[in-house]
């Protein structure tokens, strides 16, 4: 089939139904939108009459013959893969599949310890034993960067048994590594490299980007393609390529963690997106690369606030630039201050931690929209200069993030994670957050955002872990698996 990347063959299907007028004998119960409740009507009538099922002419996502299947391999070819498939949960699912297909009861997978908790979830579900990397703290910053390619060649060569590698490429923070030397150690060693790349589906259109995972040689990589592109909530993709992954089994495997009712707005928009990228993919990303220009040419003006920024010392190979982590270089304002101020002038962040503030600009960005937001750092900033001196700085010396320095031994997590949801467990009791350092964590805390697990269940609970969960919870993070949201207390044993 010859395929034409100006088009948008599932999107087209979908306004070619609608233009016929047919009377709906099927789902949705919405009827086309006709049985909108008139609230909300304006809202939702729009997408909802392209909100269609598996019926004539629409293909099937679990098994694409058509439009979906056209789609996809438009995709492919946008994105530089030799199959891609549409993901309707978010790179969860992505992540969940390539680890199910790839490792069943007593595998090992190895891992970086700061992943999504995806991935961790895969690894439960699989019954795989993990084997985490040493991790790479960036000095300059403070944040957890990603591995270096010796501890993975150390780790693979430990354990030759291992069925692959997955990391997360890049973190939250937009902090990547060229994996092209990572991708040759692990071919040579036989094994799969499988690449969490949720925020980097922008990767590879433009020159002042990273390179994407795909074109280091990475064997299947996970896009979150509304992140950072344009996508609908939800919306991913997952692109495979070469021979050395089961695809087959991948396909029954998405079959099996996939909706079998998938959102067609949804996979509409993600095939809109791609005919963006296909068609003037490099554009849209030099349109958006302005804003984020507007706003760091003026960072310099700030006398107590910074943009991170790469430099020579950095850890970690290249930053993402549409990502701008603030942080106040006096110590006066935690993150969460500075969210909490930003928010307060108009402009909503993407998340916070104890030291930065995380602004996430995107290709659609605009000028405007920067120039907005300088003028509340500059606010912010004259605020700390004039009365920052009469606060009392919060303890810079707890903020880091704990961080695993050897390679760990392999860790099975069913056991531990089952045990955490025992009712009524005599085993575990709930601790005072101040008293559970040389406990073992009985449940998962999750900081969201990002969703990267601090600790899991199992885990041994370090007096740098105790006195970094302190910060977090005194901040007013919010936690995801714990019992507590406040995280006063932490559900912990005596033993693992």
């Amino acid at each position: 089939m010859l395929l034409n990347p100006e088009t948008a063959p599932l999107l087209d299907a979908l306004l070619r139904h609608r233009a016929r007028g047919d009377i709906s004998f099927h789902v949705p119960g919405h009827k086309n939108g006709q049985g909108l409740d008139q609230y909300g009507d304006k809202v939702f009538r729009q997408i909802m009459a392209i909100d269609y099922t598996e019926i004539t002419g629409l293909d099937d996502l679990h098994h694409p013959t058509g439009v979906i299947r056209e789609a996809q391999e438009l995709a492919a070819d946008c994105f530089g893969a030799d199959e891609t498939f549409f993901l309707v949960g978010g790179s969860t699912v992505g992540n969940l599949a390539l680890i199910l297909s790839t490792c069943a009861a007593g595998d090992l997978l190895i891992l970086q310890r700061n992943v999504h908790k995806s991935v961790l979830n895969g690894i439960a579900l699989s019954g795989a034993k993990a084997v985490f990397l040493p991790s790479r703290q960036d000095e300059e910053s403070g944040l957890v960067a990603g591995v270096t390619s010796e501890d993975v060649h150390t780790a693979l060569k430990r354990y030759p048994e291992a069925k692959a590698v997955f990391l997360t490429n890049p973190n939250y923070y937009g902090m990547t590594d060229n994996l092209t030397q990572t991708a040759r150690i692990v071919h040579d060693f036989g094994k799969l490299l499988l690449v969490d790349e949720a925020h980097g589906a922008h990767f590879g259109f433009h020159p002042a980007l990273p390179a994407s995972a795909l074109s280091c040689g990475a064997d299947a990589v996970v896009q979150s393609t509304h992140k950072m592109l344009t996508a609908m909530t939800m919306g991913a993709m997952l692109h495979v390529q070469g021979q050395r992954l089961d695809r087959e089994r991948i396909k029954r495997v998405l079959s099996a963690v996939q909706s079998s009712s998938p959102s067609y707005p949804i996979l509409a928009s993600l095939d809109l997106c791609r005919r963006q990228m296909h068609v003037k993919g490099h554009d849209f990303i030099e349109a958006g690369l302005a804003a984020v220009h507007e706003l760091r040419s003026k960072a310099a003006n700030y006398q107590a606030l910074c943009i991170l920024e790469h430099t020579l010392s950095s850890s970690y190979g290249a930053l993402d630039p549409f990502k701008i982590a603030l942080s106040d270089r006096t110590g006066t304002l935690s993150g969460y201050d500075l969210q909490e101020r930003i928010e307060k002038s108009g402009c909503m962040v993407e998340l916070a931690d104890p030291l930065y503030a995380l602004c996430l600009f995107s290709p659609a960005s605009t000028v405007e929209e920067a120039k907005r937001l300088h003028q509340v750092m500059m606010k912010i900033d004259a605020e700390i200069q004039h009365s920052g001196k009469e606060k009392q700085p919060f303890l810079a010396n707890k903020t880091i993030t704990p961080f695993l320095t050897e390679l760990s031994p392999p860790v099975s997590l069913p056991q531990s994670w089952l045990a955490s949801f025992k009712a009524g467990s005599d085993q575990e009791y709930a601790v005072p957050l101040e008293q559970v350092a040389g406990l073992y964590a009985a449940e998962m805390v999750i900081p969201y955002p990002p969703g990267i697990p601090v600790l899991y269940p199992g885990e041994r609970i370090s007096v740098q872990m105790r006195d970094y969960l302190l910060v977090l919870a005194k901040s007013g993070a919010r936690f995801q698996g714990a019992q507590c949201p406040q995280l006063t207390t932490l559900l912990a044993t005596v033993q693992p």
